[in-house]
């Protein structure tokens, strides 16, 4: 293997695939980066056995090839020789059996490689008929709703977002029991088979750190085991979790006895405020109280003191309501709303509380209330 290559082409692609590498894998293999050179271009592979990313730099990038050949490089330090080099052309050469040999200008190092015959064989195909959508919708998909996974590993497939796609829309939900976000989409493309899959949130939240904000679109490739994303020059695949997700369409009351609408950023605020002096900062319970248009949000510490704030809202109904909540629950839900307002909906003290968009009903969260009494 020798070839010429620019430094920033090579380590913006080092970059991306190094998401797929694990620094608690005791397989020594899956700690690096697996290089393919042939006539059409460089291959680079890392597998972490959860998920596969691998990205393809076309010949024509290439400054100049040489010689085909395959090696495995320790991600980490691969990635930070590359970063460090001076100059803007590297020299790569596979010198020995698993020696390589890296020149920029007046620097050079010698780096020990690894058998590329003993890294897992990655099967990364595509299915005849991919789901296509926008990048910023993927990323505004996992973004609105990773945070209401679970990170309790007794319950995995609540560790994941589940993915239900039918020929007409993709219906993404999260939960880890105690709330609950939803975001729905319409597809552009119609769909033949209907997929009901669970990708861990782990995977997806390493997918959008590489996804370019762009205007270009991600296929899906779905299988029963896996998942893969193809953009730009960049394959990413991860295995889905096995098992049921739960049924999560019946939580959601259709009918409200009471409904408010709230400036979100006023309301973020009064909650981030009162949620200093809260007890418990693992629960961080707040107080709301509705008293026609006026919205009271209270916490209390025997400790500490008492905060209390007061916002303007428009309440849709006659009725009232007193009810406490997470803050850290009700902070994060309102962050994945995106217009000016929300609407609170609810019917009792014990009844789950729903957030919506005031402009679109893309978007559903879910807060189990807390019993204080």
């Amino acid at each position: 293997m020798k070839l010429k290559i620019k430094k920033d082409l090579l380590l913006e692609n080092l970059s991306n695939v190094s998401k797929a590498i694990s620094t608690k894998n005791i397989i020594p293999v899956l700690s690096g980066i697996k290089f393919d050179l042939t006539n059409e271009g460089l291959y680079l592979t890392a597998n972490d056995n959860d998920i596969t990313i691998q990205a393809f730099i076309n010949s024509n990038d290439i400054e100049s090839i040489e010689k085909e050949g395959s090696i495995v490089l320790q991600g980490r330090y691969i990635l930070e020789i590359i970063r460090k080099l001076p100059g803007d052309i590297i020299d790569i050469e596979l010198v020995d059996e698993y020696k390589v040999w890296i020149h920029s200008n007046s620097s050079e190092f010698n780096l020990n490689g690894i058998n590329p015959d003993d890294f897992p064989q990655t099967n990364l195909t595509e299915t005849k008929m991919p789901i296509i959508i926008e990048k910023h919708l993927i990323k505004d998909i996992i973004n609105q709703t990773a945070f209401a996974t679970s990170t309790q590993e007794s319950r995995p497939l609540l560790t994941g977002i589940n993915f239900k796609i039918d020929t007409e829309k993709i219906e993404c939900t999260a939960t880890d029991s105690y709330r609950l976000s939803k975001k729905v989409l319409k597809l552009n493309n119609q769909l033949d088979d209907a997929v009901n899959i669970v990708i861990p949130c782990r995977n997806l939240l390493e997918l959008i750190k590489i996804i370019k904000d762009d205007d270009s679109k991600i296929e899906l490739h779905v299988f029963n085991n896996k998942v893969l994303f193809k953009f730009d020059n960049l394959l990413f695949q991860s295995k889905v979790l096995n098992g049921t997700y739960p049924d999560t369409s019946k939580l959601i009351p259709e009918e409200f006895l009471i409904q408010l609408e709230a400036p979100l950023q006023q309301l973020y605020d009064v909650i981030d405020r009162a949620s200093v002096l809260a007890s418990d900062k693992e629960k961080n319970i707040i107080k709301l109280e509705s008293r026609g248009n006026e919205l009271i949000i209270s916490s209390t510490s025997l400790e500490i003191g008492r905060v209390e704030e007061k916002l303007e809202v428009l309440n849709e109904s006659q009725n009232d309501i007193v009810i406490s909540f997470s803050s850290k629950y009700m902070m994060e839900a309102l962050k994945a709303i995106k217009s000016n307002k929300v609407i609170l909906l609810f019917n009792s003290e014990i009844k789950p509380i729903i957030l919506k968009d005031v402009e679109n009903d893309d978007i559903t969260e879910l807060i189990l209330p807390i019993r204080t009494y």
